[in-house]
Formats: structure tokens, sequence, C-alpha cells
């Protein structure tokens, strides 16, 4: 009975999906045109907020948890293990106060409708992963970028998503770049469990009734001690609170 309800539900989650994507890059390229990047902003958390909520046609629960005041008015950087495509929605609706801005690869920045959209356009970096002379030099410029502005940068250090939940392991380079560029800025750690539940059985169907967590730990200032040892407590931080 489940797998039929998976079956089912999967196939409404994804007729949404697709629809609000479309929707969503109208909006976003209106919001741009009209209202540049406050009108682009706006169109932003608003789609991320609705695809977060879409999550519960599947039954799914999302829960935050954030025990600790988050800086204000400082750059950030967040740091978060990757479980799923999903992980994004929920932590850009969490933070939309704090203008997210995240760390993606080249690939994504084109041919998808909203997401490529966004991060072309939104203030996001795109890497290319087999270039590493392009990849340092725009997280040095996104650093500053996030240093300037105050704004919040989400990058998952593990490079790809985890397909059992297990954590990757951590590559220090681009943290290292953004700390270095962006000195002010207070590291937070985020731990995401849960959510590479949704793609246990591949793309489709998806599972169905999975409690999904987002724990935002303590915030660090970079320059509070050496790297090497901020590397260390970020990711013992966020690896220690996996399920």
């Amino acid at each position: 009975m489940k797998k039929i309800a998976s079956y089912i539900l999967s196939s409404i989650f994804y007729f949404f999906y697709g629809i609000y994507l479309l929707f969503f890059h109208v909006v976003q390229w209106l919001g741009f045109n009209l209202g540049g990047y406050k009108g682009h902003k706006f169109a932003v958390d608003f789609m991320n907020c609705s695809l977060t909520k879409l999550l519960y046609i599947l039954g799914s629960k999302v829960t935050f948890i954030s025990k600790h005041p988050i800086p204000k008015n400082v750059p950030l950087i967040l740091v978060s293990n990757h479980q799923s495509m999903h992980d994004i929605c929920p932590i850009s609706c969490f933070m939309k106060d704090y203008h997210p801005k995240f760390v993606s690869k080249i690939e994504l920045g084109k041919g998808i409708p909203s997401v490529s959209y966004n991060l072309t356009h939104g203030g996001s970096v795109l890497i290319d992963r087999k270039d590493a002379r392009q990849a340092l030099t725009a997280l040095k410029d996104f650093g500053k970028y996030i240093e300037e502005n105050k704004y919040t940068a989400v990058i998952f250090p593990e490079g790809t998503r985890s397909k059992d939940g297990k954590p990757k392991r951590f590559s220090e380079n681009g943290l290292k770049m953004l700390t270095k560029f962006a000195p002010s800025a207070y590291v937070i750690p985020v731990t995401i469990n849960n959510c590479w539940k949704l793609n246990k059985n591949g793309s489709f169907p998806l599972e169905i009734g999975v409690p999904i967590t987002f724990e935002f730990h303590e915030a660090i200032e970079a320059k509070s001690m050496k790297f090497e040892d901020l590397f260390e407590k970020v990711e013992a931080t966020i690896k220690n609170s996996v399920i």
C-alpha cells in the first residue's frame, strides 16, 4: 500500500514541482528586470519557501533546529553536509533574511528553469571543478562579494550528495578561500538528516513520510582561530550530529 501511495504522491509532487519551476522562472525574470536585486530576491524567497512546502505532499515533515542566535549585519558562511537536491530550498527559505548565495557547479548554470536563472542572476557562484584556476578565482571574488555586502555563502564541502546519508570527505579549499576573502565572516555548521531518504529508491518514486531536519549549530567567528582548527571543528560538529 505504501509503495502505491509513493507512486501517486510522487507523481503529484513532480507535477507541481515542474509547474512551480516554470512559473517562478517567469516571476524571477519579471522581478529582476522590473525590480532589480530586491525584486529578484522577493521572487526567489517566495519560490524556495513554496518548493519547501511541496515536500508536505510526500508526507515529509521539515524541521529546523536553531538553538543559537544567528549573527546579524556580518557576512556568514554556512557549511553543510549534502544529501539531496531538496537540501537547497529549505536552507534558502529558512535563511532568506540573510541573503543566502550558493557555491554551485558550473553545469547547473544552464538549462534548468528557475534554478539556472537564480544561480546566474542572484549572486551565487558557479565553479568549474575541472578548472582549478577558474574555481579559485571565482571563490576569491565570491568571498569579497559576501564580505562587502554582508551576505551569506552556502557551501557543501563534500562536493557531491551522499546517497546513503553517510558524510563523504570534506574538502577544505572552498571554505579556506571564503574565510580568507571574507575575513569578518562567521561560520555556521549545518547538519542535514534524513533528506537522502527521499531518493533512496532513486528519482522515482520518492520515499514518503520522511522526517527531515536541518540543525544550525553555533556560529564561529572565522578569525577567532587558525583555519586548520576551524575546519576541524566545523567538520566534526557537522558529522557528529549526522544520524
